[in-house]
């Protein structure tokens, strides 16, 4: 026990002896923290004063005249003083204090009707009168009809809305292309149709003309409608398609208050489920985004009116008739809802869906002599593997390109001669299933608009390009199914302009051409490129290293 004592005397005297330190546990070092902000919080927000006057000044000299003391009770006067601050400055801006102080009522209110904006969803219903005011529907023009003829029919000559007649003449429809002379006194009875049309004879056009002239002869009360209802449903198997439809109707519907809009996958799925929290007159979009928002409860197809397939016959090439049917399924039945069913092929396979989705159809063909528009110029070039890329060059330069596609079959095909062109000095896009959405549509625009001049496509944007100055289109090589040869070739030869189609067969090409013959109903005449076409003779490098080409060397 004595050890035991002697040890606590020694520590108490040593305590004793050992001058007095601050105290810097967590709470005291904060508190000092918070007494230095506010002192320089307050030097700078107070006008300067003269040494001996400022109450700083006095507490410190209380402070230094009380010791230890007067540094507490400073301290403790400089934190309230910073309490009333802080709870005056909290009421200035109508905010809660520091000390647990009431907020006043007015900075409540406001912050909670700020929330209440914040948290309020889209409305439900948009009237005509509210959307044809954020649209700003121009005024009608007057309309002029053109001159009689004798071949032709005038979208005059039809009962058509004044709204729809002054976009025609807007756009400068005058008068009617085959499908649209034979269709639309069909579509504007409301009955069933197919139409057999090769891309670019203005089936799309059709369709719109008189569903949006049945929208206004017969409007739907906005008290009936429903979020994300719509009107009308049109499918496309491709985006570029959907899109190009949209701006379409978007032209069609410029003097009237429909509601238009294009869902596809790829981009803003958030964005374009938002927006289909108000009715829809006209809803474009392919079979997987219309899924995807039906399954959700975004979309409701229960009460749509008109239902229009676009191209069956490659939605039937991409695997989409599964999807197809699954949307079909909740749309009104066949005879309660219009039906228009285009392709530009006909099998047993689009006509027994032809029979299960469409009630009593009328049919019509535009020009069913000709597959392939009489517009075109086809061409084919028998050549080797290595021989495409010269031909492409001197087509470039020696022949009055203004646009031009030129398909190939694969991805890394397209990739390839993408580079060789750029590496050439030709100003060219690419397109293919590797290029994101967002970029695709950047590209087709440039397209469009000149600045880019050749683009090197897949068969999967064969059928979303819808430009109508396109002069060539180059099968660098044919394709596999021969009805895409069809829809290649249509890309040019658009809106009444002449144009030319130019595939080269080679080794490989050889094998398809007789179903491509089929399809054309003659026979297939090939030419030999000239010595001039070749450039330099050929390199003795068989590698096939030529920039794409199916027959190239993997």
């Amino acid at each position: 026990m004595r050890p035991i004592m002697i040890r606590k005397l020694f520590a108490r005297k040593k305590t004793e002896e050992r001058p007095e330190r601050p105290d810097h546990s967590a709470r005291e070092r904060r508190q000092k923290i918070e007494i230095e902000t506010t002192d320089s919080t307050t030097a700078s927000q107070t006008p300067r004063r003269d040494k001996k006057d400022s109450p700083k000044s006095r507490s410190g000299e209380g402070a230094e005249g009380k010791g230890e003391k007067g540094k507490r009770d400073a301290a403790t006067e400089n934190r309230g003083n910073r309490g009333k601050t802080d709870s005056s400055s909290d009421q200035r801006r109508g905010g809660k204090s520091r000390s647990g102080g009431s907020r006043p009522r007015g900075g409540s209110d406001n912050r909670r009707r700020n929330s209440d904006k914040r948290n309020q969803r889209p409305p439900q219903a948009v009237s005509d009168r509210r959307y044809a005011a954020e649209r700003k529907i121009p005024p009608l023009p007057e309309i002029v009809p053109p001159p009689p003829c004798d071949d032709k029919k005038r979208f005059c000559d039809f009962d058509l809305e004044k709204e729809v007649l002054a976009a025609c003449q807007d756009a400068g429809f005058e008068y009617c292309t085959p499908i649209q002379e034979k269709s639309l006194p069909t579509t504007l009875r409301g009955l069933d149709l197919t139409g057999k049309a090769q891309t670019g004879t203005g089936k799309t056009a059709a369709f719109l003309i008189s569903s949006i002239n049945h929208f206004l002869r017969n409007p739907v009360p906005e008290e009936e409608r429903q979020p994300g209802s719509c009107r009308m449903l049109v499918l496309a198997p491709t985006r570029e398609l959907a899109i190009q439809i949209h701006k379409d109707a978007e032209v069609l519907c410029k003097y009237t208050p429909l509601r238009n809009l294009v869902v596809f996958g790829g981009m803003d799925h958030a964005k374009q489920r938002e927006a289909l929290a108000r009715p829809v007159d006209i809803l474009v979009g392919t079979p997987g985004r219309i899924i995807d928002y039906s399954r959700g409860g975004d979309l409701k197809l229960g009460k749509a009116e008109i239902l229009v397939i676009d191209e069956a016959d490659r939605m039937l090439d991409m695997g989409f008739i599964p999807d197809v049917r699954r949307i079909v399924a909740k749309l009104p039945a066949a005879g309660k809802r219009q039906t228009m069913f285009y392709s530009a092929t006909f099998d047993q396979k689009i006509l027994r869906l032809v029979s299960s989705w469409l009630k009593d159809p009328t049919n019509v063909e535009s020009e069913p002599e000709n597959v392939v528009s009489g517009l075109i110029d086809q061409t084919f070039f028998a050549v080797t593997t290595k021989e495409k890329l010269p031909i492409l060059k001197w087509i470039l330069e020696n022949d009055n390109v203004s646009r031009m596609l030129v398909f190939v079959n694969r991805k890394d095909m397209a990739q390839r001669l993408h580079d060789r062109l750029r590496a050439a000095g030709v100003t060219c896009g690419i397109l293919s299933g590797d290029v994101p959405q967002n970029k695709r549509i950047r590209i087709l625009e440039s397209f469009r608009s000149g600045k880019t001049k050749v683009i090197v496509a897949t068969d999967v944007a064969a059928r979303g390009i819808h430009v109508d100055d396109v002069s060539h289109v180059i099968n660098y090589d044919l394709p596999y199914e021969p009805g895409d040869y069809v829809h290649r070739v249509g890309r040019t030869g658009r809106a009444g302009n002449k144009g030319k189609s130019i595939s080269f067969l080679c080794e490989r090409g050889s094998f398809v051409m007789p179903d491509i013959e089929e399809i054309l109903g003659h026979e297939i005449k090939c030419v030999v490129p000239t010595p001039e076409m070749l450039g330099e003779k050929p390199s003795k490098n068989t590698s096939g290293d030529d920039g794409g080409g199916e027959g190239a060397s993997k």
